[in-house]
């Protein structure tokens, strides 16, 4: 895919790197979903197929487009696979409530 797709869902967090106290806010994105096609799509997909992006503004890792077999599919599985690449991610950074304080995840 060559441009994002506007955003439909944000969680507003903060985090520090593991070992380090300095946070920083940053927002992960849902896009709205798209049809796939092959000018934006590398794989194979049946007619209907859609796919949503994944970001993380304000934090450096690349994007994900998560694919499913229509938008409503490719919605539903961009909104469970976001906590599963936080928790990924959470080996190398602590992630926390917009407050600061609160750990995201209790260890």
């Amino acid at each position: 895919m060559t441009s994002t797709p506007r955003t439909i869902a944000a969680r507003h967090l903060t985090y520090a790197r593991k070992g380090e106290s300095e946070k920083t806010p940053f927002s992960v994105c849902i896009s709205e979903p798209f049809l796939l096609t092959n000018e934006n799509c590398d794989i194979a997909f049946g007619e209907g197929a859609a796919g949503c992006v994944v970001s993380f503004d304000g934090l450096s890792e690349k994007s994900r487009t998560i694919y499913g077999g229509d938008t409503v599919q490719a919605l539903e599985l961009a909104i469970k696979s976001m906590e599963t690449f936080l928790k990924w991610l959470s080996k190398k950074y602590d992630f926390y409530f917009p407050d600061g304080e609160e750990p995201y995840f209790e260890d």
